[in-house]
């Protein structure tokens, strides 16, 4: 059981919790909650949870916190926290649910064109798989310019039928339907992509991931209290009223950033980081289906196609880095063969 179905039902189960989490937040934010609060307050919340789990779970086995150490576990939490939630939920307020997913499928192609960059990766243009991955780069890009560019006529699917109250008295944002929205989405998804650089090389020198996760959650609640409070200095604007609000903010530092980063661990440590990922366009049909069921959300033709490329893009990419990885293990085995 915990080798066969139980990490694809741990890794359903995250989908679901994070396209809540998108659903939420596009509630509260639409309802007058600033994005910079809410990503202060997640941090809070995160931190409060995962920092006692982090101290019991890895109790002794935390190797010493050098300079070095810190500095990285810094620039995480810069990358991969503060500018990574700041853009990605700014940009969420300004577009919707679904665009927002779609574009951060773009991960994998941002992570394989920064991993070459900065020669963590060779590109093997030569091989099967890397020329699959870069074509899947090519085209996640090519969707993503699409999503954000076109929208084209609605698709004819009929209303939903589920009255959700509460997303009648928000207050749209007047900046949504430009591309503020989208860039601000896939430079979030680059920040992600850089933190995954400098998280890989930090995982081989501090391998103790609940503890630097909530190093970089302690370091981001700084970060983004600070951020938060230059921006947004008046009091009143960091009430969590009406309880949407708190729910959100809850939600998504306990459930997502908190419970969701050890789901998510375990899933890693027992299957590989090819695993996960390939859920990632569940997350995209969990979000688009309560969107239009709870949020009333109108797909558009762009949206749809852009949605499709993206996520051809993302398994053409992962499907690549399966085939070298099974390279690897093959040049392994003969390594052994032949010292043997």
């Amino acid at each position: 059981m915990m080798d066969g179905l139980l990490p694809s039902l741990i890794m359903v189960l995250v989908q679901f919790e994070f396209a809540g989490m998108n659903i939420f937040s596009k509630l509260a934010m639409d309802s007058g909650l600033n994005p910079f609060i809410h990503v202060a307050y997640r941090q809070i919340f995160a931190f409060l949870f995962l920092a006692p789990v982090a101290y019991f779970i890895e109790r002794g086995k935390r190797p010493p916190m050098t300079l070095a150490v810190l500095l990285q576990v810094f620039l995480c939490s810069i990358f991969g926290l503060t500018l990574n939630q700041i853009t990605y939920f700014i940009g969420l307020k300004k577009s919707t649910p679904t665009i927002a997913c779609a574009l951060s499928n773009l991960l994998p192609a941002l992570t394989f064109i920064l991993a070459v960059v900065f020669k963590q990766e060779k590109a093997k243009l030569n091989t099967t798989g890397g020329q699959a991955k870069l074509i899947g780069t090519f085209v996640a890009v090519g969707g993503a310019m699409i999503l954000s560019m076109y929208h084209g006529p609605v698709v004819p699917i009929r209303q939903s039928p589920i009255h959700l109250r509460i997303a009648n008295n928000v207050v749209n944002d007047p900046g949504q339907g430009n591309f503020f929205g989208p860039f601000l989405v896939i430079v979030s998804a680059l920040t992600w992509a850089i933190w995954f650089i400098i998280q890989a090389k930090m995982g081989d020198i501090y391998p103790v991931p609940y503890s630097s996760s909530a190093l970089m959650l302690g370091m981001a609640t700084i970060e983004c209290s600070i951020v938060g409070m230059i921006v947004v200095p008046h009091k009143r604007e960091w009430a969590l009223f009406p309880a949407i609000r708190a729910v959100a903010c809850i939600y998504g530092g306990v459930v997502c950033s908190g419970i969701g980063v050890c789901m998510m661990t375990w899933c890693i440590h027992r299957k590989g980081a090819l695993f996960v990922s390939v859920f990632s366009p569940l997350l995209l049909v969990i979000v688009a289906a309560l969107s239009w069921a709870f949020l009333l959300e109108k797909l558009c033709v762009g949206t749809v196609l852009g949605s499709v490329l993206i996520v051809m893009g993302l398994y053409s990419v992962l499907w690549g880095k399966s085939k070298e990885m099974e390279l690897h293990k093959v040049q392994d085995t003969k390594e052994d063969i032949e010292m043997h």
